[in-house]
């Protein structure tokens, strides 16, 4: 049995997986085009997205508009099948500016979270009348449970007419921030296949009413293609990795960024309490260490890149730290990272994990008819 298309209304993926958007420097044009030439959704991510640029100091602003600008459209000329999409953080102090830019350069899918991305469609909106032209941008807000799904969708509706085109779940086993307080995250009332289908569930009257399918992507400790199709059996149409994506050849981060996966044992996993008031989980590492330990002082905030970050109150400036990260500078920095990522044990390339995931479903389920059981057991 292959694994099925992903659609997003008009727009359809031949592999019903998205590379998650990592951000810092760990998803860009060439993971996410390397990702959609395997018939995936790549993902661009725009925080800190013009790090690099040398009048990022002086305007960040500007430095990150034209580095998505550029990453957009080195995407594209690298790539010849799949979706392109960009994950844009609520949380950023620019989100209005990457939602218009993504808009602009016609990207396929803009992801949202880090909050509730309630306003979405009226940026999106904005910049589409500003180019006097039909965009075919979908919108996809990424949510922990099915109340923040059911608020969204009620807010979109009644305050710009406009249904989201699917929804990306995201369980307490992801990496990086965390939409959970610390003691749900090994709670089972909060685990992805419990708010999968509280997902799958919350969206179907939406769909009954407006007579089109809203797919639900399962994301946060997703690793394998047996993995895969059980949240496909739970009702979802999709999958979101981040982790296993990190430790390909085509990652845009530094090798010892993606070393720090392979190395690492279950137990170097954990999670952290970050400057920005959330729990993440992230690879421990001596840096992080002397946090714990308070061996690190409160330091001024240069980037400015959210709104919710406490600099004033903060052992470190958790941007610096993850640009040192994606520089692979992890004696100044760490790596986020997913629950399973103890699980890597070397680095592939893209279309290597794409087989494998692949060949791993076909495995597990050799029929529609095997499948089609296993999906009534867990209905």
């Amino acid at each position: 049995m292959k694994l099925p298309t992903l659609k997003f209304g008009d727009l359809a993926a031949k592999m019903p997986i998205i590379q998650g958007g990592m951000g810092v420097g760990i998803s860009l044009s060439g993971l996410a085009s390397a990702v959609a030439n395997q018939g995936g959704v790549g993902v661009i991510a725009t925080s800190m997205i013009g790090m690099r640029d040398p009048q990022r100091a002086k305007d960040p602003h500007a430095a990150d508009i034209r580095a998505l600008t550029e990453e957009i459209r080195t995407a594209r000329e690298k790539m010849n099948d799949g979706l392109l999409g960009v994950n844009i953080m609520c949380a950023l102090t620019n989100f209005a500016d990457m939602v218009s830019t993504s808009i602009k350069e016609n990207v396929d899918i803009v992801f949202s979270g880090a909050g509730l991305p309630l306003d979405l469609p009226k940026y999106a909106r904005e910049a589409s009348d500003n180019l006097k032209q039909e965009v075919r941008t979908k919108l996809v807000p990424i949510v922990s449970s099915g109340r923040a799904a059911k608020i969204i969708s009620k807010k979109w509706l009644s305050k710009y007419g406009y249904l989201p085109d699917g929804f990306v779940v995201e369980g307490p086993k992801a990496g990086g921030h965390l939409g959970f307080k610390p003691e749900e995250i090994d709670n089972p009332d909060y685990q992805l296949e419990k708010i999968v289908s509280d997902v799958v569930e919350t969206v179907k009257p939406f769909e009954d009413q407006h007579g089109r399918a809203i797919p639900v992507i399962a994301a946060g400790g997703v690793y394998s293609g047996e993995d895969i199709g059980k949240y496909l059996a739970l009702g979802a149409s999709g999958v979101q990795m981040g982790t296993r994506f990190v430790a390909t050849e085509e990652c845009d981060a530094d090798i010892e960024f993606k070393q720090a996966y392979v190395n690492a044992k279950q137990e170097d996993v954990g999670i952290i309490k970050s400057p920005v008031g959330l729990p993440g989980r992230a690879i421990m590492n001596n840096f992080l260490n002397s946090v714990s330990d308070g061996l690190r002082k409160p330091k001024k905030c240069v980037h400015k890149c959210l709104h919710s970050c406490a600099e004033e109150n903060s052992p470190y400036c958790i941007a610096q730290a993850l640009v040192n990260a994606y520089k692979g500078k992890l004696k100044h920095g760490f790596a986020f990272a997913g629950a399973n990522a103890y699980l890597v044990d070397k680095i592939v390339t893209v279309q290597e994990l794409m087989t494998s995931l692949s060949e791993e479903f076909d495995r597990r389920w050799s029929s529609v008819e095997e499948f089609g059981r296993d999906l009534a057991k867990k209905k």
